[in-house]
């Protein structure tokens, strides 16, 4: 087995989790924003129409959600890193017997201990504490735009699926033609994931059918509950 070339899947876990999250929320938000007008709408236009606001708005409000949220995750890294390397100025020999404790409470023998420690202060010492006492490294650490990216971008992908539908399929069948379409492309996402992330097929497909027909479903009744004509 080559090292260098092994790959983990949790090295894929930052932009992994935005597209997932976007592509999942395109299909079903915009699913479910159409299959609620057209159980009040007569006209194709207004369905059509109803789901394009939604695909733009929806992709935009994840990519700007996803940026400011991991940005925030980022400001906290970097306000860590820098009290950290405060620390290792002012006080290197009590950050590196901290260190050596780490490694002791994970089973290293103290000597052994200290002295991984030293070798590892004396390579980087802010990497070797960013890592193994803030849990920070190259694959957590947050990425937002990448994150914003992945994350809009996945969101029109998805998004762009019940519109394909909407514009297509019988208007007195919309409803039912929808929901189907859009648990099979649900289905389809759950089983690319559990792939990409070496996971569950079968859990992942249930899991997120599930909640895509309780989400449809309940945007589907709003729409009969109001029963507004939208011409």
């Amino acid at each position: 087995m080559n090292l260098d070339s092994e790959n983990h899947f949790v090295n894929r876990s930052n932009w992994l989790r935005a597209a997932i999250l976007g592509a999942n929320d395109g299909i079903l938000s915009t699913a479910s924003i159409i299959i609620g007008v057209a159980a009040a709408a007569t006209t194709r236009e207004s369905i059509v129409l109803a789901g394009i606001a939604g695909l733009v708005a929806g992709a935009l409000s994840m990519a700007a959600g996803e940026y400011v949220s991991v940005s925030s995750q980022s400001d906290i890294e970097t306000a860590d890193l820098k009290r950290e390397q405060q620390e290792l100025d002012e006080y290197p020999e009590e950050e590196l017997q901290e260190l050596a404790k780490i490694y002791s409470n994970r089973g290293l023998t103290p000597e052994l201990s200290l002295e991984v420690a030293k070798q590892l202060t004396q390579h980087n010492a802010l990497e070797a504490h960013a890592r193994d006492e803030l849990g920070i490294n190259d694959i957590s650490q947050a990425k937002p735009l990448q994150a914003a990216f992945a994350s809009g971008a996945a969101f029109i992908f998805g998004g762009i699926l019940p519109i394909i539908v909407a514009f297509y399929v019988e208007l007195n069948h919309m409803i039912v033609l929808q929901y189907s379409f859009s648990i099979l492309f649900l289905a389809f996402l759950g089983a690319v994931t559990a792939k990409t992330g070496g996971s569950s097929v079968w859990k992942s497909v249930v899991r997120i059918t599930f909640w895509g027909t309780l989400a449809m479903l309940f945007t589907a009744l709003i729409g009969y509950l109001f029963g507004v004509s939208i011409s």
